[in-house]
């Protein structure tokens, strides 16, 4: 299934593991992969949460060439764009949002017509669909518990592109609903106090932080990129 966007606005969301799979960014970012798959040691981690403290840490990034690295693995691998406030991931696969997760939770369209088939192999999109009034409530109904169970049962992993953790509580909602978080945050950015009170809003919903991700880290080749612990 096909939706393309006619104009696509600008947004910062940089495919670079899709792009450039042998630049160093990219490596990091299987780093970050291989780091999950190491969690996974006692506890299967097939669905994650990404998020970050505040707005602009780079979490939509990082969701997005996740998403892509664990595919390029040859898994299954499904992208949803749970920011129903400030969606992205529409723009970076350059696809309409006129439909998307909303649609489906509020019975507009199928799960099955919802999803967006990628360029990249073994990876699909779910967008947010059209921006709802209520976005905490329809994240914590009942029809988003079945629409994940759904898309778990369909994929080897699915990654949710969710909120900022001290701005909503939609991450919170969406954590312990799923195998594990991963917390993105910005170099020189960030504040430390910060970071500490998203890493406790994790936690007070029962949630597996599986690490987090630095945004930013200048390498000794003058590029920029993640790293995880």
């Amino acid at each position: 299934m096909s939706r393309k966007l006619k104009k696509r606005e600008k947004k910062s969301v940089h495919l670079i593991a899709h792009l450039n799979p042998k630049s160093p960014i990219t490596e990091q970012y299987r780093l970050i992969r291989n780091n999950l798959h190491f969690s996974s040691v006692d506890k299967d981690i097939h669905s994650i949460v990404v998020t970050s403290p505040e707005p602009s840490d780079g979490k939509s990034t990082t969701s997005a060439n996740l998403a892509i690295v664990l595919s390029q693995k040859g898994k299954k691998v499904l992208l949803v764009d749970v920011d129903l406030r400030k969606p992205t991931v529409h723009y970076a696969f350059n696809v309409s949002n006129i439909d998307g997760l909303t649609s489906v939770l509020t019975r507009d369209i199928s799960l099955d017509q919802a999803i967006i088939k990628t360029s990249v192999p073994n990876l699909d999109i779910l967008t947010c669909g059209p921006i709802p009034p209520n976005p905490s409530e329809l994240l914590d109904s009942k029809a988003m518990e079945l629409v994940m169970e759904e898309v778990k049962g369909s994929y080897d992993y699915v990654v949710f592109d969710t909120p900022p953790l001290l701005v909503v509580t939609d991450a919170q909602i969406l954590a312990n609903k799923c195998d594990g978080v991963v917390m993105v945050v910005a170099s020189g950015k960030t504040k430390r106090d910060r970071a500490i009170r998203a890493k406790e809003l994790i936690e007070k919903a029962n949630a597996h932080l599986l690490g987090v991700v630095v945004n930013g880290v200048e390498s000794k080749q003058g590029t920029y990129y993640g790293e995880y612990s």
